[in-house]
């Protein structure tokens, strides 16, 4: 693993970033230093049972070594009061790659970006923002050194893996065709595009023929982190049996709240991205 002197400052803190392999890895420890209580905040994100389910959702998709028999353990402790995760034991049981501690100067607990973004988004949506907007400057720069990262690509990932996971699990029938699941998946988009843009996939396209790619191809970046915590947030409610009405309601509120804090700072350095929707 190289270390390096690469760092981000992301609302005055200085935030290390170090690699391994090729991808970029966050000192999650550097990024809750910002926050009240910051000792305990690892640590009680890692404890939340949707943070689990998302680190084994992206060890999945990137680590073809990951333990799943580890995992399914710690998903079954996970419902005792006395649990305590952390970082080795997650590594220990699990195999895991995406979040590790390393000791040392500029030690702590570092994350994969993908993952980092997500503890960022436990932290506040706002300093998420900011940090996805300082490494994006950090990636451009290295781009012009012929390398290159997509932001857009990287906010999408790893949480519709995480929000159709749950969709799956929960809300569709082992004996539903393809044909119908396929509905169920696609309505619970809708719920997700009601929520943060006030229309569905088909009304905005109807609204906009002539428009480029989809709805959320059309998206600001402001838009897409918000998208990112609600794909989240409804995968959450969706394992809490919250009827899909209830959680529209909810959602619209949190995603309100949260693109009214983006919005009004005028000190938030904004992103490229498409046009903010109606």
């Amino acid at each position: 693993m190289a270390t390096g002197d690469k760092s981000l400052t992301v609302q005055g803190v200085e935030i290390h970033l170090t690699t391994k392999g090729e991808e970029d890895y966050i000192s999650l420890t550097d990024m809750a230093s910002k926050f009240e209580g910051a000792d305990q905040q690892i640590k009680n994100w890692l404890q939340n049972r949707g943070t689990i389910d998302f680190l084994a959702v992206w060890e999945q998709l990137n680590n073809p070594d990951f333990n799943l028999v580890g995992f399914h353990q710690i998903r079954v402790d996970a419902a005792s009061q006395r649990f305590i995760m952390s970082v080795k034991k997650w590594t220990d049981n699990t195999a895991g790659i995406g979040i590790i501690a390393r000791a040392g100067r500029y030690g702590g607990t570092f994350a994969h970006k993908d993952i980092a973004f997500e503890f960022g988004s436990w932290l506040s949506p706002e300093f998420k923002l900011y940090l996805i907007t300082e490494f994006q400057r950090f990636k451009q720069a290295e781009a012009e050194r012929g390398l290159d990262w997509d932001v857009r690509r990287t906010l999408s990932k790893v949480q519709y893996r995480v929000h159709t996971d749950a969709v799956k699990e929960h809300l569709i029938p082992p004996q539903l065709s393809s044909k119908d699941a396929g509905f169920v998946y696609a309505s619970e988009a809708d719920v997700l595009n009601k929520a943060l843009f006030g229309v569905t996939a088909s009304e905005w396209k109807r609204a906009n023929p002539d428009a480029k790619g989809n709805l959320r191809d059309n998206a600001t970046m402001e838009q897409l982190v918000v998208m990112s915590s609600l794909e989240s947030q409804n995968a959450l409610l969706i394992q809490q049996r919250m009827p899909q009405a209830q959680r529209l309601q909810m959602l619209n509120g949190l995603a309100r709240a949260q693109l009214q804090s983006l919005l009004s700072n005028p000190s938030l350095p904004p992103l490229r991205g498409g046009p903010l929707l109606n």
